[in-house]
């Protein structure tokens, strides 16, 4: 399938001011559900990227915002490197959660007001990404979500002062949407020969 995967829109978010977004549609004329894709630490990298474009090509509108667009420029990817992990784990315990939540809220609401979109929202995510993607199913307007290798979930340590209370919100929400997690918890990883991230610190998983 033929894409659109050069655009971008920049969303304002309360209290932190802009966040970029990257876009990844079908060229064709028509409306597509819309996934909010969340990325790792290093933010839009190739990888997710081509994650996106592979979304998309199924028939989506796929949005991945910069995570970390109150701390670094517009643009900015970290790299796959020392340098590149130790910032971008820095950055994940230094943002708020309540910062991360507002940049979900805004990223459904611009994705869904899109043109191109239908309305009808999921979220996808990986590591840093795969635990926003399951705390933004807490918002009633989407309808799945799946989150892999959703980093901090067991700890209870995403965000600033490492406290988040993502399991805590889940048990007492009653609206929210489908989840699937990958891999398996881990009392059953070991069985399946999943490891740990390479770029998740000792600890964080």
């Amino acid at each position: 399938m033929i894409l659109h995967s050069d655009e971008t829109q920049d969303v304002d978010v309360v209290d932190s001011g802009w966040m970029r977004m990257h876009l990844f549609r079908p060229a064709r004329q028509g409306r597509f559900p819309g996934v909010l894709l969340f990325s790792e630490i290093y933010q839009v990298t190739a990888p997710i990227r081509r994650l996106a474009a592979m979304i998309a090509g199924h028939g989506y509108v796929v949005t991945v915002p910069e995570v970390y667009h109150e701390y670094e420029p517009a643009g900015t990817v970290l790299n796959y490197d020392a340098a590149g992990t130790d910032r971008g784990n820095t950055l994940k315990f230094t943002k708020p959660v309540a910062a991360y939540d507002a940049d979900a809220q805004a990223g459904l609401t611009a994705l869904q007001e899109h043109p191109a979109c239908d309305g009808r929202l999921g979220t996808f995510g990986v590591c840093l990404g795969g635990h926003l993607a399951y705390r933004a199913v807490l918002d009633p307007r989407v309808s799945a979500a799946a989150c892999f290798y959703p980093t901090d979930i067991h700890s209870a340590t995403l965000g600033e002062g490492r406290s988040d209370d993502s399991l805590t919100q889940m048990a007492d929400s009653s609206g929210g949407g489908r989840i699937r997690t990958f891999p398996m918890p881990d009392d059953r990883r070991s069985a399946h020969g999943w490891k740990r991230s390479p770029h998740a610190t000792s600890g964080t998983r």
